[in-house]
């Protein structure tokens, strides 16, 4: 058996001879060209690049180099649940987690959840992630998903949420407060924003929490047009208030109306797609099409492997296949033909790389390969598989024909983190029995029949269909009655480029 030769830290590494996207402004592609990185940082892209001494080779021929995916949502500690939830609605998951049973994960599962969505993050190429945190019931919880974090492989920025307490409250909280304030400071982590959604409550309880925000300089991501959640009366609540400040993130963005669409655009909002849980929960379609129309700016997103895919390779390819049913179906409606797709692979690639770095605040350092900026760097090679060649089409490789099994190689900040197909420094056995641990907890706590009931459970007869959240006496029956959506203007309509 082999052993993976891997570079010490800070050893400078070349990629030679790879095909390489890099994502600067003008989408540049480079062929059979090369990747420097000193220092953790990009230090020159060009074909036969002359090095230092000791440099690491890496032979990407027959691969794709690009910058490290970005996840801007991602509900980590729901990974000890993998797949439990594969056929829920968005109605069972909020009776599972927010009504039920969410209040039974113990801080170490916490840690365990979020430990393991980290590697599976890197393992597919991802970098960069947001814990959308929301679960953090104490700050017990909140210091052991930020240990899980800060002690992992990878870049994450601490969302901090408590969706078993209204915002106004756990942001008040002066205990939770301080754990806020130390991870702001904390340069393990790659930043913070506070995770909580607005309810439309006309009284718009939730502004102490956005004052919060504000004081403390963070951003705030929300869960944004979510069918019986959320909807244009909070986005127009955050307007009237003056909340809706650059770089907010509005996670879905699914069903809101032309106005709401046009407030994000004007505030320099950013959304944060997860296509295939929007495909599958309900909340919505997919608003790719509304959102190139109104050019606001896009990054892509799993939200939970409690359901879904644990990769952005997944996220890019039903982004395309859901824009473009939606364009074609449109289309026929009127009796017309799409003859060209608006929305490309390049596009996507683009919002899994320099989306994502808009939406956690680092475009300037992540997002693409050029020289200055960090080293997140991805190797797309898998000389075993016929999967990766002919590479004719790069962008349309990465989006379409490329998995995670693909991931050769993945550096954050310069260091080798996956090489050779194979995690570096994972101890898997052990994370496995902390993971083993988790369940079999949640297993004996809830009970056997429960446990097999909650992967399609009932809804109990409580106001879930008028507001999930269990914090609030606030009811809308408003998603009861029919949500007429607009069709997209075909003409002239482009997409994000």
């Amino acid at each position: 058996m082999t052993t993976t030769q891997v570079p010490e830290a800070g050893r400078p590494i070349v990629f030679r001879r790879g095909t390489v996207v890099t994502m600067d402004d003008a989408r540049t592609v480079h062929d059979a060209s090369d990747v420097l990185v000193v220092d953790g940082k990009i230090a020159a892209i060009g074909n036969d690049l002359t090095v230092p001494d000791g440099t690491f080779e890496i032979d990407a021929t027959g691969g794709i180099v690009m910058p490290g995916m970005i996840d801007s949502h991602r509900h980590m500690w729901q990974t000890a649940m993998r797949a439990y939830g594969s056929d829920w609605t968005l109605t069972q998951y909020f009776v599972w987690y927010y009504l039920e049973h969410g209040k039974a994960f113990r801080p170490q599962d916490y840690w365990a959840g979020n430990a393991l969505s980290t590697l599976d993050a890197i393992e597919s190429g991802i970098t960069t992630t947001v814990d959308w945190s929301h679960g953090l019931q104490s700050v017990e919880h909140a210091e052991a998903a930020i240990d899980a974090l800060v002690t992992a492989p990878g870049r994450y920025v601490m969302g901090f949420g408590n969706i078993f307490a209204g915002p106004w409250e756990w942001t008040a909280d002066p205990a939770y407060r301080r754990v806020v304030e130390q991870a702001i400071g904390d340069s393990r982590l790659a930043g913070v924003q506070l995770a909580f959604d607005v309810t439309g409550d006309p009284a718009f309880p939730e502004k102490p929490a956005f004052e919060v925000a504000r004081e403390l300089d963070v951003r705030v991501t929300t869960h944004a047009g979510v069918w019986g959640a959320t909807n244009d009366d909070g986005v127009r609540l955050m307007h009237e208030h003056g909340f809706m400040e650059p770089g907010t993130v509005y996670v879905h963005a699914a069903t809101l109306g032309q106005d709401s669409y046009q407030r994000i655009a004007a505030t320099g909002g950013i959304v944060s797609l997860s296509t295939e849980s929007e495909q599958s929960c309900g909340q919505g379609y997919p608003p790719s099409h509304a959102l190139r129309e109104h050019d606001i700016p896009v990054s892509l997103s799993v939200d939970t492997s409690a359901w879904f895919s644990a990769d952005l390779f997944s996220a890019m390819r039903t982004t395309l296949g859901a824009d473009r049913s939606w364009e074609h179906l449109s289309a026929h409606e009127k009796g017309e033909t799409i003859t060209h797709s608006h929305l490309r692979s390049q596009h996507v690639v683009d919002w899994a790389t320099r989306g994502g770095a808009k939406a956690v605040g680092k475009e300037a350092e992540l997002g693409s390969l050029e020289v200055g900026k960090l080293a997140d760097v991805v190797l797309l090679k898998n000389d075993n598989s016929p999967t990766m060649f002919p590479i004719v089409n790069p962008y349309g490789h990465i989006a379409m024909q490329a998995g995670r099994g693909d991931v050769h190689t993945v550096l954050v900040g310069g260091d080798v983190k996956k090489h050779e197909g194979k995690l570096v420094g994972a101890d898997i056995p052990a994370l496995r029995a902390k993971l083993e641990d988790t369940v079999e907890h949640l297993r004996s706590t809830l009970g056997e029949e429960t446990w097999r009931a909650g992967m399609n459970p009932d809804i109990p007869a409580t106001k879930v269909l008028d507001n999930p959240y269990m914090y609030t006496d606030y009811r809308d029956s408003s998603t009861h009655d029919a949500y007429e959506t607009q069709a997209p203007q075909s003409a002239g309509s482009g997409a994000q480029g």
